[in-house]
């Protein structure tokens, strides 16, 4: 029975992820930020590369920059930190894979915490612009910006039916083959 619960637990927890957009202006503790880049330090990528840098952001004015920048990442503006990950650039496909899984397990790690986050893409000029404003090597590909901090529930949005509604798993799960 304890670990069906526990199984439960998890996997309550997983389902608890959401996308957080507007934050309280509370800083989040460095230990809170250490445990999320040490769970980010141990996760998987393929042959164990580790083809990322991971760039932490505090600075309000650097976090309104970045906001700016073209993309879908102005959630940035609000947040109380900013993760930006920039990938080496060796093997950019399989980078492209090992930069979702990195960026989830960020967010699950925060979520433990408590920490809301929101994923967002930088793209075209936006990815120059990332770069100069953050020092980064022109080599490196800059794509996800992670905005963090405790969720303000007082902003949050009530959704819509439609916006909760998750398509059965019959629509969207194939056996063996399509249909």
């Amino acid at each position: 029975m304890t670990q069906t619960r526990s199984t439960e637990d998890r996997i309550s927890f997983l389902r608890s992820l959401r996308a957080v957009r507007s934050f309280r202006p509370d800083p989040v503790p460095g230990e809170v930020v250490d445990d999320i880049l040490e769970v980010a330090r141990w996760s998987g990528s393929a042959s164990n590369r580790q083809p990322w840098e991971i760039f932490v952001i505090r600075e309000r004015e650097t976090l309104d920059a970045l906001a700016a920048v073209e993309g879908y990442a102005n959630h940035l503006a609000g947040a109380p930190l900013g993760i930006v990950l920039g990938m080496v650039g060796e093997r950019p496909e399989q980078e492209t894979y090992d930069e979702g899984r990195l960026a989830e397990r960020i967010m699950l790690a925060a979520h433990a915490h408590g920490v809301g986050s929101s994923i967002g893409w930088i793209v075209g000029a936006g990815r120059d612009a990332t770069k100069d404003l953050l020092g980064i090597p022109p080599e490196r590909i800059v794509r996800t910006a992670i905005s963090l901090g405790y969720p303000d529930e007082t902003a949050r949005r009530p959704r819509t039916s439609a916006g909760q509604a998750r398509k059965p798993l019959s629509e969207i799960v194939h056996e063996e083959r399509y249909g």
